[in-house]
């Protein structure tokens, strides 16, 4: 009997490890049959009432592709984590994506903080990072594709459109107190230095993330506006800070015609949650506005509201940011014929894709895209109207030329160069810029 017993529970435990084997088998085949896609994105804090959007927009370009077919003959599979505001935890959780999920590609972050943080690990494992959001330049990393505005597409002709449309003649720099308002600020002091505005008219100012009591800022904002020359607000604030910040300015009666405020952080999703009577009149520079009338932007807006179920819902330059990104990735993947991201990364230079606003993104050596620059007027609806728009798209310049130290650098990730900081002068390359 003890014989039969012991091989009863060899047996028993053969059939179990076999068992298992095939249940790893299944579990490692089903892996292969998906193509994962990290999405890094604030889902709660600070940022969330930006952020959350973008999750559900990369939800959507994962299950459009789906149904298209996936992606080189397998379905794509959205690995979605919550970073929550919280800058190192996005490094932590980009780690997870490229180690413990093993994602192709993440889509993620808002704040250059965040990005910031996520670009070592992104560099030292090799992943690649589409960053749909407007960002302070100076940067280019082999491993990182700016979908977003870079300062040139962005806060440079925003204060062109001011000082010749609007005759602005003294400037308050209005930001969070981070890497993007603080460099991007320092690109407009010296840019409008060398336009001849005196420092005694540049007024700068920096507020924590989540600020709240503006009552004070705006007091000095309406008394720097009040010398007789026209003013206005450049600002960098981002977050649910613009919540308070645009009803303070409203409480203390400071109107769009008085100090016009034109924001790099304040799109239609933003607005939805505001009450937008404060803001009628003030600005935004972006390089997409849902008003934009094109076949294409309507076919998006419609598929953005039957895929949320909500007719309410808006959508917003991220977004189209997502939208360009994410296809050029599938381009570039098809193109390579593999997820490998070596090749995907060679093979998304030059890659082209219309945009939502009537012309096309092209994907540039030094991992920016081509984009148009459109100012837009808040109106009562959450809305805006665009009052002015360059005739072209505007190349993303990764490093100033309005900087003394960046001005000779260039970023350019093709051979012979490939490198995301070198020094045209020096002919020499001071490696991936953190």
């Amino acid at each position: 009997m003890k014989i039969l017993s012991n091989s009863f529970h060899k047996l028993a435990t053969a059939a179990a490890l076999s068992a298992a084997l095939l249940a790893t088998a299944g579990s490692a085949r089903a892996e292969e049959d998906t193509i994962k896609v990290g999405v890094l994105h604030s889902l709660s804090g600070t940022m969330a009432i930006s952020e959350t959007t973008l999750k559900d927009t990369m939800l959507m370009l994962i299950d459009e592709q789906n149904k298209k077919g996936g992606l080189l003959g397998k379905k794509l599979e959205a690995v979605v984590v919550d970073p929550a505001s919280n800058w190192p935890l996005f490094a932590e959780k980009a780690r997870e994506l490229l180690t413990k999920d093993k994602v192709a590609s993440i889509f993620g972050c808002w704040t250059s903080v965040s990005r910031k943080s996520v670009l070592p690990v992104i560099e030292e494992l090799n992943g690649i990072l589409f960053y749909p959001v407007q960002y302070e330049g100076e940067e280019s990393s082999k491993n990182v594709f700016y979908t977003g505005a870079a300062p040139n597409q962005q806060a440079i002709p925003a204060v062109d459109y001011l000082m010749n449309d609007l005759k602005v003649e003294r400037w308050i720099l209005a930001g969070t107190d981070y890497v993007y308002p603080r460099t991007t600020n320092k690109i407009l002091e010296a840019y409008l230095k060398a336009k001849g505005v005196k420092e005694k008219d540049i007024m700068i100012n920096y507020t924590p993330f989540g600020h709240s009591d503006w009552q004070s800022i705006v007091a000095d904002i309406k008394k720097f506006g009040s010398a007789g020359k026209k003013t206005a607000v450049v600002s960098t604030i981002n977050g649910d800070a613009n919540i308070p910040f645009y009803k303070e300015l409203g409480n203390q009666g400071v109107s769009a015609q008085d100090i016009p405020v034109v924001a790099f952080s304040v799109g239609e999703e933003e607005l939805s949650g505001m009450d937008t009577k404060p803001l009628v009149g003030h600005l935004a520079a972006w390089n997409y506005f849902m008003s934009v009338d094109t076949t294409k932007n309507a076919a998006f807006i419609q598929q953005w509201k039957d895929y949320i179920k909500n007719p309410k819902r808006v959508t917003n330059d991220p977004m189209e940011a997502h939208y360009i990104g994410f296809n050029m990735w599938v381009k570039a993947v098809e193109k390579a014929g593999t997820t490998d991201p070596d090749a995907v990364q060679k093979a998304l230079i030059g890659v082209e894709f219309p945009n939502l606003t009537g012309g096309i993104a092209k994907m540039l050596p030094n991992h920016h895209i081509s984009k148009p620059v459109l100012i837009g007027e808040i109106q009562d609806d959450g809305q805006f109207v665009t009052v002015w728009q360059t005739n072209k798209v505007v190349d993303g310049d990764a490093w100033s030329d309005y900087l003394p130290e960046s001005k000779p650098i260039i970023a350019d990730w093709t051979a012979p160069i490939s490198c995301g900081n070198y020094n045209t002068k020096t002919k020499k390359c001071s490696g991936q810029n953190y």
